[in-house]
């Protein structure tokens, strides 16, 4: 470890171990510590990646927890500070190793596992393949890799892509692939948070990182996993150099007592804070839905995104025009003669005046906007602009990030 931070290469873990000996008692917690202090010194400085290919159980799983990415293998893999048989004697609750620590337990519902393989080949491949889009340390930048692909390929299959009405879904990857370098995209934590996508993939030979509200998933609404899984990614490309691409379709967060008390607050200004506190090139993509908080938490401008691009579906507003005219309206609504009759003409006013990105790019919160079949070749020019990008950070120890 000492010697992989000293020379800055990545640090691969290959983890298949109890935990600490037992016999050893506190010599074996200490050594634990040696490790863990290390995984926090190389952090953001090279890349790391755990590889669990057997049991990591109780001290141990702190290791992989600190490292930038966790693959796990489907059957095999287990991960837990407490086994089965320890949850049964102190709570009670009966639960296999493989519900309680499985590859797609952490998968699916923790979110500790960013990759799952079905066997050890394939894992160490999909290891293989995740560190073409890194640089090898925090001081070069990613890879880059002349696809063929070319940088000013019209996509036409998005002219029409989008449903006739904002409220039907499609699926945000379909529009990813159309645009990326071969339709190659590497997307992380693919079973955890899927309201929103996480990955890598390459526009014109140069790495990118992407994130975009899924609205084939709970209409892509921003909840508390969705915040906390965009912002550690965010995080890591802003580590390595990576430029970040937002595609942004968002109806807002997640309402519900569940979430309120869950800290979504909170887990939200993960997000913020992420985005704000990333220096490297930064561009959003607004395809529809655009709507309240969720959309500056969205690498909007007023949060530092370099170039912002709308296409024309695009709705830029503080909430949509069902919402909007029964708030605004309440009062007129409770006195028309006929309510039904005059909430329709509102809703047709507002999204006539509201639902468009026109208001946003007359007072330059966007910079264009775009017709859909040019999306590639607006990305690929303005990667090109941001290459030079350079931007300092005040002077700190660190920052208080909302954990």
């Amino acid at each position: 470890m000492d010697l992989a931070a000293s020379t800055g290469v990545p640090m691969i873990g290959l983890n298949d171990g109890a935990g600490a000996r037992i016999q050893e008692g506190v010599v074996s917690l200490h050594s634990y510590g040696g490790i863990f202090h290390r995984n926090v010194t190389a952090s953001g400085v090279i890349p790391q990646i755990s590889v669990i290919l057997g049991p990591c159980a109780g001290g141990a799983v702190y290791s992989p927890a600190m490292t930038d990415f966790i693959f796990m293998v489907q059957g095999t893999s287990h991960m837990f500070i407490t086994g089965p048989d320890v949850v049964k004697t102190v709570t009670g609750e009966d639960v296999t190793l493989e519900e309680l620590g499985g590859a797609m337990s952490h998968a699916t519902k923790s979110g500790v596992a960013t990759f799952v393989a079905p066997d050890e080949k394939a894992c160490l491949d999909e290891v293989r393949h995740l560190l073409s889009f890194l640089p090898s340390n925090n001081l070069e930048e990613p890879p880059l890799e002349p696809t063929g692909d070319e940088p000013d390929r019209q996509v036409t299959e998005l002219v029409d892509f989008l449903p006739t009405s904002p409220n039907q879904p499609y699926d945000m990857k379909r529009i990813i692939a159309a645009v990326v370098d071969d339709g190659e995209y590497l997307e992380v934590h693919r079973h955890w948070a899927m309201s929103i996508t996480c990955g890598f993939a390459r526009m014109n030979g140069r790495v990118v990182g992407i994130v975009g509200n899924q609205p084939a998933v709970l209409a892509g609404v921003l909840d508390i996993d969705s915040s906390e899984k965009a912002s550690r990614f965010v995080r890591v490309c802003d580590a390595f150099n990576v430029p970040l691409l937002t595609f942004v379709d968002v109806p807002g967060f997640m309402p519900g007592t569940d979430q309120e008390y869950g800290g979504i607050i909170r887990h939200g200004a993960k997000l913020l804070y992420a985005y704000c506190e990333a220096t490297v090139p930064r561009i959003q993509i607004i395809t529809r839905k655009a709507y309240g908080g969720a959309y500056v938490v969205m690498n909007s401008k007023s949060i530092g995104a370099d170039l912002a691009f709308a296409w024309p579906s695009a709705e830029l507003a503080v909430m949509g025009p069902n919402g909007a005219v029964e708030i605004v309206y309440r009062r007129e609504l409770a006195e028309a003669a006929d309510p039904a009759k005059r909430r329709a003409e509102l809703i047709d006013e507002y999204t006539e005046r509201y639902a468009n990105p026109y208001i946003a790019a007359e007072r330059g919160y966007i910079d264009d906007v775009i017709s859909p079949a040019d999306t590639r070749a607006v990305i690929c020019r303005s990667l090109d602009i941001l290459a030079s990008k350079r931007e300092e950070l005040p002077r700190r120890k660190h920052g208080n990030v909302p954990l």
